[in-house]
């Protein structure tokens, strides 16, 4: 069983070309292959934000994916990080693209 006391919650948002690039899809394979949990969705502002929640490591892991890979035809301006915060308990089962 993982070390609850390790878990956190994190929210993003991601600026620059990171819309109609397939961003979000590669963000959700990413975090899938890391194991962690969470959303990610594309904005009416032309970024994509989402929240990503499981061990410190794994989700400073997917946050260095987002500050500096991204998806292959991306162009990451910056990305923010905001709300940390340790959970005692993940919030989702899965990583999901969420549609509006």
């Amino acid at each position: 069983m993982a070390d609850r006391d390790g878990l956190i919650s994190m929210d993003y948002e991601v600026f620059g070309k990171v819309q109609g690039v397939f961003f979000c899809k590669h963000t959700q394979v990413q975090g899938k292959k890391l194991g962690v949990v969470g959303w990610v969705q594309n904005t009416e502002y032309g970024t994509v934000q989402g929240q990503i929640q499981d061990l410190t490591f794994k989700v400073q892991q997917l946050i260095e994916w987002l500050r500096e890979t991204g998806s292959p035809k991306s162009h990451i301006k910056k990305a923010d990080f905001r709300n940390e915060k340790k959970i005692t308990q993940l919030e989702y089962s899965d990583f999901c693209i969420v549609k509006k």
